[in-house]
């Protein structure tokens, strides 16, 4: 099933490329969508309460929410300024991700929200409870500096792995070092996003829809079976690339 996919999300990238470049007002009208689409969410999967057309008016109308706390106005604006931050990056001629880069995007993330540890890999322990009630602690904080450190050789020497599957492990990898003190999952999927437009895919969204099956694909991944996070980002980004695909085509302005 995975090399159908494969298969079938290749062949949706080659249409996407014989239709490159793209027109100002189609560049314009797509970003529009993905900084709403991947910021709403991405902060909805961690709890944000501000829903989809807040998330709109606040990234496109710059208003204030009544009755919603600094902190998810922060949460917002500072994914959005995370997604500028990675597009940045996807232009550069090195596609080489490095402790910097990801160091940044997180430094983004907790702007404003928790700046003494924005950009600094975590001093505590930290874990999640499960379904069943039990609690998965993540590695010692003393051991993430060297993690950290063997997960840049892993991107470095699998660079040529398939964009989507290195983009979904990379993902997969990095939330189960668990760096951060906060903001773990938002800089994951932030970042499987970055080798995906390095690469010259489209971003892709998971679904606030999609959370349950989300954490159940990690938590399945965590026993060394990574089909199920993999099925669940290759669904992504072909739904990705078919908008993209949709908009082209039928000339759509996303407002």
């Amino acid at each position: 099933m995975i090399e159908t996919k494969l298969s079938e999300i290749d062949i949706l990238k080659k249409e996407l490329d014989s239709c490159r470049p793209l027109n100002e007002m189609q560049v314009k009208s797509l970003k529009n969508y993905y900084d709403i689409e991947l910021t709403y969410n991405s902060n909805a999967i961690e709890g944000s309460t501000i829903d989809y057309n807040e998330t709109k008016i606040i990234l496109l109308d710059g208003i204030t929410i009544g009755g919603k706390s600094t902190r998810e106005h922060l949460e917002t604006i500072n994914h959005k300024e995370s997604i500028d931050y990675i597009e940045e990056i996807a232009k550069q001629e090195t596609k080489e991700i490095t402790r910097v880069d990801v160091l940044g995007i997180h430094r983004i993330i907790l702007t404003g929200i928790d700046t003494q540890n924005a950009g600094k890999y975590r001093a505590y322990e930290v874990y999640v409870k499960k379904g069943n009630g039990s609690r998965f602690y993540f590695p010692n904080p003393v051991q993430v500096p060297n993690l950290m450190d063997d997960f840049f050789f892993w991107l470095k020497e699998n660079s040529k792995m398939h964009p989507v599957l290195l983009a979904a492990e990379a993902h997969y990898r990095l939330v189960s070092i668990h760096p951060f003190i906060d903001g773990n999952g938002r800089a994951a999927r932030l970042l499987m996003n970055l080798i995906l437009l390095q690469n010259g895919y489209t971003p892709a969204v998971i679904k606030m829809a999609d959370r349950k099956k989300y954490i159940e694909a990690i938590e399945t991944a965590r026993t060394n079976n990574m089909t199920d996070f993999y099925n669940l980002i290759l669904d992504a980004e072909k739904e990705s690339l078919e908008v993209y695909l949709e908009t082209i085509k039928k000339n759509i302005i996303w407002k």
